[in-house]
This record gives C-alpha cells, structure tokens and sequence, in this order.
C-alpha cells in the first residue's frame, strides 16, 4: 500500500548536494493500471500501481507492486514504453518531523517542473503530517502531477492557466 502526498516547492532547499540522490528514468508500459519500469541509480524496477482511491484529494491511496528487473530486462522493456520517458533527480530529504521528503527535479522536456512527495505509514500519519514552510499547494489530487500523465506530455505547457 502506499500513502503519500504530492507538494508544489515554493522555495528549494539550499545545498542540495549535501543529500543523497538518485538518478532516475522511468517509463510506462500502461497507465490504466499503471504499469512501470524504473531505472533508479543502477537498479531496475518494475512496477503495478492500482487506481488510487480517490475518496480524498489530500493524499493518494494505492496498492503498489515492486518487483526487480535485471539490467537487460529493464532496457528491454524500456524500449517498448509508451510516450516520453521521464527523467529525474530525486533527492531524499529528512524532514524535522521524522518524515522523509523525495524531491524530484524534472530533465528534458519536463525541465522547470519540481515537486516533493512524502510518504506515509498509514493515514491517519498523512492526516496529521504538517508540511515545512517551504512546501507549496499540496497537489495529491491533481493529475498533471502523477508521473504516468506527465509521460504523455511534450511541455509544460499544461501547467499554464
């Protein structure tokens, strides 16, 4: 199961260099369910995502399936992706909470798109948890933010009202 929320950033951190981070590319086979591969620093990652619940905007409700893949399997299926393949920096941030932030920053056609997601034990956690000053508008809700629509966009051109 996971729990999470997903926050706009007003201000980014200063000195990320100091927290650890991956590289990450990803790629989706399906979006209804979700159906991923994930390269993250050299491990390779397929993953199944159910519909999240969406009896509540404010955080995500998942069942989640990881299962590793081998180097060669994942570039096998990576070649059979649909869209565009989405590439990050995740940067993991402890929070004074106890909680963890995962800070992505978007490359290539994504470039400019930052958010950071938390994820929670249960939630009644994700309830109670209250965001850092420099978290932004929380965006658990909004489907521009899930990493499978942002694979079918060429811009980001979608965030402009």
């Amino acid at each position: 199961m996971e729990i999470e929320k997903k926050f706009l950033v007003k201000i980014l951190p200063e000195e990320l260099y100091k927290y650890s981070k991956k590289d990450i590319e990803q790629g989706y086979l399906c979006i209804d369910p979700v159906v991923r591969v994930r390269k993250s620093n050299d491990k390779y990652i397929l993953t199944y995502k159910s519909a999240p619940d969406e009896s509540s905007s404010d955080v995500k409700v998942c069942n989640e399936i990881e299962v590793p893949l081998t180097k060669e399997g994942y570039y096998h299926l990576r070649e059979k992706v649909d869209n565009n393949l989405i590439k990050k920096v995740r940067y993991i941030i402890p929070l004074p909470d106890g909680h963890t932030g995962e800070l992505d920053i978007f490359e290539g056609t994504l470039k400019g798109l930052y958010f950071i997601e938390v994820e929670f034990a249960d939630e009644e956690d994700a309830k109670m948890f209250v965001p850092p000053d420099w978290f932004g508008d929380n965006v658990s809700g909004d489907k521009r933010y899930t990493n499978s629509f942002l694979s079918q966009c060429d811009s980001l051109d979608v965030f402009k009202t």
